[in-house]
């Protein structure tokens, strides 16, 4: 019997060079609607995963929260640069029942981070997370230059599996410094750009 919903989105594409730059996956932007969980993509086990935080029933719900899907993943770093996110560092935040949470997963782009941004990407599809929206998942460099092939062909298989990925490559100045709002380096001004819009719909100023 034929399965209803879309194909199944982690179909990887193949890299046709060695080295080849990182994927970035055409998909709805942030305030469209998400891609619909698939519960047959569940995580390989129950207990794999990011953990469950509660949201507080009195907390302001951000715009998003940003979620690193491992340790170092740069959740502090693209929280102080790209204002209006949340941090909520390795955890999913559970709202309170008739909330919403929206999420934006961070992972670095080494085998071990990509990887865990797969399993978190199918608790979501597993509809393991209620009361989540995801938007999407950050892919950033671990290293400068290209992603190797091996990498490149995992990120592409971790993001169709997500309804929007954005790359954030390798910016040396981070290593001595944060961001500030404002004054972005290139690398991550289309991603304030697609985030932007959820401030406006929360109320929060679009400029800091």
């Amino acid at each position: 019997m034929k399965a209803d919903g879309p194909p199944n989105p982690w179909l990887a594409a193949r890299a046709r060079d060695d080295h080849v730059a990182a994927p970035v996956v055409e998909a709805p932007s942030p305030g469209a609607t998400a891609v619909r969980p698939q519960s047959a993509l569940a995580a390989e086990s129950p207990l794999e995963g990011l953990a469950f935080q509660a949201v507080a029933l009195d907390a302001p719900n951000p715009p998003w929260w940003w979620v690193g899907c491992h340790g170092g993943a740069g959740v502090s770093t693209l929280a102080s640069a790209v204002a209006g996110g949340r941090e909520s560092t390795k955890a999913w935040p559970i709202p309170a029942k008739g909330n919403v949470s929206r999420v934006v997963l961070v992972a670095r782009t080494n085998a071990p981070g990509l990887a865990m941004a797969q399993v978190a990407a199918r608790q979501w599809a597993a509809g393991r997370v209620p009361g989540v929206t995801l938007l999407g998942l950050v892919a950033v460099a671990d290293a400068p230059g290209r992603l190797p092939r091996q990498l490149a062909e995992l990120l592409r298989l971790v993001a169709g599996g997500v309804p929007k990925a954005w790359f954030v490559p390798w910016i040396d100045a981070l290593r001595f410094d944060r961001p500030l709002p404002g004054r972005l380096p290139k690398g991550l001004t289309a991603l304030e750009a697609e985030l932007t819009p959820l401030r406006v719909e929360s109320g929060q100023p679009t400029s800091v």
